[in-house]
């Protein structure tokens, strides 16, 4: 007995150590009101994930054999108990499981789609999980995708994502750039157009109106100060702000050339809200963490440094009633 104490022991500091936390995939918070609409965190990484592919660095090489359930990439889900409906916030790779979890906050099985899933953008972590909806998987009928014209147009006119729109697995509902979609009588959704490296569509932000609250979601954005708005007025008129945290510094990608994916660090947008009051501070969740990125881990020197300063870090499961 007293062998395998050590053993486990052992195992476990290894494990702190190496910056893998405790499995925190299964706390799926509560909300507090029975009536009232919620977001959830379905998932907080990059697009390539955690691990990622071809990593050998310490953030990822013991993660391929002690994979943390909790790096799910990113998607937020909303929920309104009244109408009993969810919608879903991008498209990850990691779908089947986000999906599940999204819908099952109603308790009903039957209800296995959203009645919607709202697109930022054509860059693989946000829109490629729409393929589980085709005929190869669970072979959907007529999900309504929420997308913007140059989205709308590459989904309709490239393979495989248009083989969805001609089989009905998807409809494409298009929208505008700030132009309000009202969900249902209390839970609005409006797309805002952001800097990005737009291929193939251009990228969109959205903000979430519920009953009583409303939330900003910028998941990527080139850099803050390429953007026709002003990111501190627009966090102002929000009660909460899941903003692009990709990376926390320049440091952790010092093998790639930044100008090629540029993205606001956690470092700059910190300096740039330093003199925000704390209340406002409080709003601020930083989100869309690469593999590299320390934030993954609450107990990093770096997390503990942003929360010390007042921001916060989005994390898996968490629940924001609106």
């Amino acid at each position: 007995m007293k062998r395998y104490l050590i053993s486990f022991l052992v195992l476990f500091f290894s494990c702190t150590r190496s910056g893998i936390e405790v499995d925190r995939s299964s706390v799926l918070e509560k909300p507090k009101s029975d009536s009232l609409p919620f977001l959830i965190i379905l998932g907080t990484v990059q697009d390539g994930g955690s691990p990622h592919s071809g990593c050998t660095k310490p953030c990822c090489k013991d993660l391929f054999l002690n994979p943390d359930q909790s790096h799910k990439i990113i998607s937020l889900g909303l929920v309104d108990p009244q109408s009993r409906q969810t919608w879903l916030f991008d498209a990850s790779p990691d779908l089947p499981i986000q999906l599940k979890q999204l819908t099952s906050q109603l308790g009903e099985e039957k209800n296995a789609v959203p009645a919607g899933i709202f697109l930022t953008h054509a860059h693989i972590g946000h829109y490629t999980g729409l393929m589980y909806l085709g005929r190869e998987a669970m072979n959907a009928k007529e999900v309504n995708v929420y997308a913007l014209p140059k989205m709308k147009i590459f989904l309709e006119n490239n393979g495989p994502w248009s083989q969805l729109v001609s089989l009905k697995n998807i409809t494409i509902q298009p929208i505008e750039a700030d132009v309000k979609i009202s969900l249902t009588n209390n839970l609005n959704v409006t797309a805002f157009l952001v800097p990005h490296r737009d291929e193939y569509s251009e990228t969109a932000g959205f903000s979430i109106q519920g009953p009583h609250k409303k939330i900003l979601f910028i998941p990527d954005i080139d850099k803050w100060s390429k953007w026709n708005k002003n990111i501190i007025e627009e966090i102002r008129k929000v009660d909460y702000a899941f903003i692009d945290g990709t990376f926390y510094s320049g440091e952790e990608i010092n093998n790639r050339n930044i100008a090629e994916i540029p993205h606001p660090f956690v470092i700059e947008s910190m300096a740039l809200f330093k003199n925000l009051s704390t209340s406002e501070k409080n709003k601020i969740y930083f989100i869309h963490f690469n593999h590299t990125n320390p934030l993954l881990y609450l107990k990093s020197n770096e997390a503990k440094q942003v929360l010390e300063r007042g921001f916060k870090i989005a994390t898996k499961g968490s629940v924001f009633e609106l």
